[in-house]
């Protein structure tokens, strides 16, 4: 299952929007994540990022709608969705 974070899309969801310097208020990534998450192969590396970015959002209260759209992206690029694979997270 390496292959599956390997080739997971970025968790940008196409709204960018970053007030300040704060993270974007659709992915919930801070710039360096993002670049972060571009350069990252390492299994390991990708999911913490997804771990973190995922409390992140429940924190502020866009996780389930993050999820919806992260889940349609990954269909649209005909990739399986690596949420699935972590624990606490939600089927469509």
């Amino acid at each position: 299952m390496a292959g599956l974070w390997r080739k997971a899309p970025s968790p940008c969801i196409d709204i960018c929007k970053r007030p300040g310097k704060g993270p974007c208020v659709g992915c919930g990534l801070t710039k360096d994540e993002k670049k972060t998450f571009k350069r990252s192969r390492k299994k390991g590396d990708r999911k913490a990022l997804f771990r973190l970015l995922l409390a992140r959002l429940e924190q502020t209260g866009r996780r389930e709608r993050w999820e919806f759209l992260y889940r349609r992206r990954c269909a649209k690029k005909n990739r399986p969705c690596p949420l699935d694979k972590l624990p606490h997270t939600r089927a469509a």
